[in-house]
């Protein structure tokens, strides 16, 4: 599935809108399509995507660990397995 195809199911199940992402993005509606069309997302993107709809990204690491990035002060945060 590709990334853009990812946002749009991330908006249907956080029930939000692609018009108030793209107002949220401070561009318009077309503008937001287009860019989902060409699948043009950078990671900065990507988080204000996730802060949008309420979520978090993260990297999560095979021994449990995870790295949580996010736009609050532009510094990743850790969280162990046993946390």
């Amino acid at each position: 599935m590709s990334i853009s195809r990812k946002i749009r199911a991330l908006l249907a199940i956080s029930g939000k809108k692609q018009v108030d992402l793209a107002q949220y993005f401070g561009m318009t509606r077309q503008v937001m399509n287009n860019k989902l069309s060409r699948e043009s997302w950078s990671a900065a993107d990507l988080i204000k995507v996730a802060d949008f709809c309420d979520c978090k990204i993260a990297f999560i690491c095979p021994d449990g660990q995870q790295i949580y990035l996010s736009l609050d002060d532009g510094s990743e945060q850790q969280k162990s397995p046993d946390a």
